[in-house]
């Protein structure tokens, strides 16, 4: 049976707080998933340091890390409170931003009632595949981090613990989000996760908040843990997979093809796809262009899997395909690539339209009736058109995607 890479295996667990037993196929799952004793804080995370769930009664673990703030958070700074809620998210799985919103409102409803959110980032962002990013503008690196804060306006700290992940090493989060709910004594009440559904007209039960407010009304905590369902955490390890991946994509063919004026205006009109349709026209001897080439290719490869073809043109003289391919393979441009046939680019500008003015780099994003969805001339913004490609592109994997791409909080 094939399981969406995207979850993490659990085993059921009691609603008491023991700790589980695993049926003889499950535990050869999670062996083969490499779960062991934790690993030391200053060496890379091997698979075979990969954590155990921290324990209900345990003690809070001591952290110190760097928030998108930019200040240092610390257990310390959050004494006073009467709960701690410390959560395991990050920026590039698709159930971890469908979460954001909760998050942000868990705290904000709280806050008042001596309630602290902090928001950890625990995944090694260089073991996250570009494969997995079909769904994300942002990978899990500090700096995209402080993008995706200041995107979605978060309201609780946001942490990073991505070049050591000591802190997920000591707490053991499963996946994204993870959520660990301490009482005022910084003990263990519940782990697991936050509700019952990633789509969250869908969720029935919220036992992350069902255990804050039995620890508010000084109760035992009914629902101790559950299972914490989502993109399985990236650890160090993961790497090699990572750049496997990578090495994989660059072995592919890389071709080129000429165009004619009229092949572009059929190109341009994405009549009876069931693809959005992303073209780029550049040419070798343009700056710009070969500049932000490594930032298309790497679109290219995040969203193989979904409903978007990926097109570019080169507007450099029939004479030049030589330095054209040349290029190309240098960029292991594994996407369908055109070179225009004619002598007299201005041809190439109006047979493509849209409002294209000649100027190169221009990228036009086309939807699925032929409607231009997004444009820019000159040197592109990536994290603008995968936000236009996300905001575009229909649920095909994920429910909810669609919506929230779509939606500001």
């Amino acid at each position: 049976m094939h399981l969406p890479s995207f979850i993490s295996l659990q085993p059921q667990r009691t609603h008491v707080g023991s700790r589980f037993a695993l049926p003889t196929a499950a535990l050869g799952l999670v062996l083969l998933g490499c779960l062991a004793s934790a690993g030391q804080d200053d060496a890379p995370v091997a698979a075979s340091d990969v954590p155990p769930i921290l324990k209900i009664g345990a003690h809070a673990p001591d952290f110190d890390l760097p928030g998108v703030d930019g200040k240092k958070h610390s257990l310390k700074d959050y004494a006073s409170s009467k709960v701690l809620v410390v959560i395991f998210n990050c920026d590039h799985c698709p159930i971890a931003s469908m979460y954001e919103k909760r998050i942000k409102q868990l705290t904000s409803d709280y806050r008042d009632r001596g309630v602290s959110v902090v928001v950890i980032m625990g995944n090694d962002p260089k073991a996250i595949h570009l494969s997995e990013k079909g769904h994300t503008d942002l990978g899990d690196t500090f700096p995209e981090m402080k993008l995706r804060a200041a995107y979605r306006h978060f309201n609780y700290p946001y942490l990073y613990d991505g070049d050591t992940q000591a802190v997920a090493l000591k707490y053991g989060p499963t996946a994204t989000p993870h959520a660990f709910v301490f009482d005022q004594q910084r003990i263990l009440r519940y782990e697991g996760r936050i509700d019952s559904n990633a789509r969250e007209e869908l969720a029935t039960k919220h036992e992350a908040r069902d255990a804050i407010d039995d620890l508010l009304a000084e109760k035992p905590v009914l629902v101790q843990d559950t299972p914490a369902v989502g993109c399985s955490t990236k650890w160090a390890y993961k790497e090699a997979g990572a750049n496997a991946e990578i090495a994989d994509g660059d072995q592919k063919p890389v071709a080129v093809e000429m165009v004619t004026a009229d092949q572009l205006t059929a190109l341009r009109k994405n009549v009876g796809a069931d693809n959005l349709l992303l073209v780029n026209f550049w040419a070798t001897w343009c700056g710009p262009c070969t500049e932000e080439f490594p930032e298309l290719q790497k679109m290219v490869r995040m969203y193989a899997k979904r409903q978007v073809q990926f097109v570019t043109v080169s507007i450099n003289n029939p004479d030049e395909k030589k330095f054209v391919i040349a290029f190309l393979q240098e960029q292991h441009a594994i996407n369908e690539n055109l070179l225009f046939a004619g002598s007299d680019s201005a041809d190439a500008v109006k047979a493509f339209g849209t409002d294209w003015k000649g100027g190169v780099p221009y990228t036009v994003l086309i939807g699925m009736k032929g409607e231009v969805l997004y444009r820019t001339q000159g040197g592109m913004n990536a994290l603008d058109v995968r936000r236009a490609l996300l905001k575009n592109l229909p649920d095909d994997r994920y429910i909810g995607q669609h919506a929230y791409w779509n939606s500001t909080f």
